[in-house]
């Protein structure tokens, strides 16, 4: 039992039996109602194998105020994965299922999931005194590139002091597993979170990271020091990535893909499966954040330095400076106070500018979007939005025939070709 353990699991060690004692890697999949796990657990039974041992947990799970139908469904479930999990497990690579049951509703849902099963998953590397093991979270109804648990293994590996990192995702674009309205919207989705992080590096933003649930990961000792996962019903994957990302010892892994589903899903109030839905329900289309707001955070973000020890007369005259939607967003979060705590607490340039970001983080930008999208810019279409930050940020020629699957695929090589 480590301190983490002690204060902050909500049960005890849930697997029994010994590890093998070269565990190394730990995945975690939480699954409700999901008729697609036993292909999402395929998929890792087909990856190469590395070097250590790895352990996948799924963590079934219902709430008290869950149907009988659906019990029954996850029961269901429950048998056939622990049969297939028996069949297809072996010295150096087992699947454990848990099944949680009549959970409190109040916390029931993915972020309680997955917490349950990274807690284990400590529980596992603890036995074999591997803190420096790796955790990482998948979901159910995804599918990843065959060389998937080797290049986490040896992402770690190769850097000793990452404490975490997100991994290349790739939503599929075509097929026959959905309607074309679902490979259009999907499109139009994946377009937008691409565009969304790129028009952050473009302000200057020094935390723009893809924050996907089921493309991250993180060492058992960070992820204890850090808190563990939160309990969020959505969104847990943001807050969660964002307790390691201002840390430093954060980055991307990209020489594999884990391939998420695109298909319409109610299983949390926000995310992919919900926005796919609406998107087709509505057959709207999509809209995105207007790059002036982009260009006007830009603009106070290259005024950082100068703010360092700047004076009250001197601040004035720089706020004046700045957009009309800036210095309205400033007011509201009173920045003037806020400065002057922040250059109170610093004494040198780094320090100020890395405590002025763990302030202005990736919460702050999202608030600061949403007040000028309330308030000055209107949303724009997310085909407009990536064309403009194509040959703005990236110098890349692009016109209106450039539709949205062609611009994806230009965002997705930016993003595999990143340093």
């Amino acid at each position: 039992m480590t301190p983490y353990l002690k204060k902050s699991a909500l049960f005890p060690a849930q697997i029994f039996g010994a590890p093998h004692p070269d565990l190394n890697l730990v995945i975690v999949i939480p699954a409700y109602r999901e008729d697609e796990l036993l292909a999402s657990l395929q998929s890792l039974a087909d990856c190469d194998p590395p070097e250590g041992a790895v352990e996948i947990i799924v963590v079934l799970n219902d709430s008290k105020e869950d149907t009988k139908k659906t019990k029954k469904e996850n029961q269901a479930i429950y048998q056939q994965a622990c049969e297939w999990g028996l069949n297809h497990s072996n010295a150096l690579r087992k699947f454990h299922i848990l099944y949680h049951t009549n959970l409190p509703a109040k916390h029931a849902g993915v972020g309680l999931a997955r917490k349950i099963g990274l807690d284990e998953a400590v529980y596992r590397l603890v036995q074999v005194k591997n803190q420096k093991g790796i955790l990482s979270c998948y979901d159910a109804d995804s599918s990843c590139d065959k060389n998937y648990l080797v290049e986490l293994e040896n992402h770690f590996l190769r850097q000793p002091k990452l404490q975490a990192c997100s991994i290349y995702f790739e939503h599929p674009i075509k097929g026959n597993a959905f309607e074309e309205n679902i490979y259009e919207a999907i499109i139009a989705y994946e377009l937008h979170l691409r565009y969304y992080i790129h028009a952050q590096r473009f302000t200057g933003f020094p935390y723009a990271f893809q924050t996907i649930g089921s493309s991250m990961a993180t060492r058992a000792d960070a992820y204890q020091q850090q808190g563990g996962m939160n309990r969020k019903k959505a969104g847990e994957d943001f807050y969660f990535l964002h307790k390691f990302i201002p840390l430093g010892q954060f980055d991307e892994l990209r020489t594999t893909r884990v391939i998420p589903s695109p298909r319409i899903s109610e299983r949390v109030p926000f995310g992919t499966g919900r926005a796919i839905g609406t998107l087709v329900q509505t057959e709207e289309a999509l809209t995105t954040y207007a790059p002036q707001s982009f260009v006007d955070l830009k603009g106070l973000f290259e005024k950082v330095a100068d703010l360092f020890k700047i004076k009250p007369a001197a601040l004035e005259a720089l706020i004046t400076d700045l957009s009309e939607a800036v210095q309205a967003f400033l007011v509201s979060i009173k920045f003037s106070e806020k400065l002057i705590e922040i250059q109170g607490n610093t004494t040198n340039l780094k320090s100020f500018e890395q405590r002025f970001f763990r302030w202005f983080n990736a919460f702050m930008v999202m608030k600061y979007l949403h007040f000028c999208r309330d308030n000055f810019y209107k949303n724009q279409p997310v085909a407009d939005a990536a064309r403009w930050l194509l040959k703005e940020y990236h110098n890349q020629p692009v016109t209106k025939r450039h539709q949205s699957k062609n611009l994806l695929k230009r965002y997705r090589e930016l993003d595999k070709k990143m340093p």
